[in-house]
C-alpha cells in the first residue's frame, strides 16, 4: 500500500466508480481538442473553466511535465436525468481531494474535471467566479484527449451516442 492509496479510497468513498494513480506521461494533449470545444460545446466562451479562458494545449503540455503523479477518477453510468447533479458532484469531489492532497504537503496539487462548469446557470464573465473553491477547468478544455488518456491508463470511455444514453465523467488531479 502506497501513501497515495488513501486518495484512491477517498475518491471511491466520495462516489467515484474507479480511481487510479497514473503517470502524467500517459496524458495525451493535442491542439485539435480545443476545436471540439469551440465547435460543438455550448460552454465555449461562456464560462471561465472553458476555452478561451482555460489553459491552452501548449501550456498544459508544459504543466504536465512538472508533475510525477496523477489521480485519474471516473464516475460511470450517469443517467441523463442526473447529469447536472453528477457534474457538480465530480467537480466538488475533485476540488475537495485536491485540497486534501495540498494540505498533506503536495502544494502543487491541481485538479481538472470534465465538461463545462455547472455551478452557475450563467457564468458572469464580467465578475470574478462565484465558486473559485470548486470551479476547475475541464480536462478537454485544457487540450487533453480524454478518450486516449483514459485508454492509456487502462480505463474505458466510450462515445455517448444518444441523449438518452448513460455517460461517464472523468477527472484528473495532478500531484507533485
Amino acid at each position: 500500500m502506497t501513501r497515495f492509496d488513501r486518495y484512491i479510497k477517498q475518491a471511491i468513498k466520495k462516489g467515484a466508480s474507479k480511481a487510479k494513480l497514473i503517470d502524467p506521461g500517459k496524458v495525451v494533449v493535442a491542439n485539435w481538442v480545443k476545436l471540439k470545444c469551440q465547435y460543438g460545446c455550448s460552454g465555449y466562451n461562456q464560462r471561465y473553466t472553458c476555452p478561451p479562458y482555460s489553459p491552452t494545449a501548449e501550456f498544459t503540455k508544459k504543466m504536465l511535465a512538472e508533475y510525477s503523479k496523477g489521480l485519474l477518477i471516473q464516475i460511470e453510468n450517469i443517467k441523463p436525468s442526473s447529469e447536472l447533479k453528477n457534474a457538480r458532484r465530480l467537480k466538488k469531489m475533485v476540488a475537495d481531494l485536491e485540497r486534501t492532497i495540498f494540505l498533506d504537503g503536495y502544494y502543487k496539487a491541481f485538479g481538472m474535471a470534465s465538461g463545462p462548469c455547472r455551478f452557475c446557470r450563467i457564468c458572469d464573465l464580467t465578475r470574478p467566479c462565484k465558486f473559485p473553491d470548486w470551479a476547475r477547468p475541464a480536462m478537454e478544455a485544457c487540450g487533453i484527449d480524454v478518450y486516449q488518456t483514459v485508454r492509456n491508463c487502462g480505463f474505458k470511455l466510450e462515445v455517448v451516442k444518444t441523449l438518452k444514453s448513460a455517460c461517464t465523467y472523468t477527472a484528473l488531479i495532478l500531484i507533485e
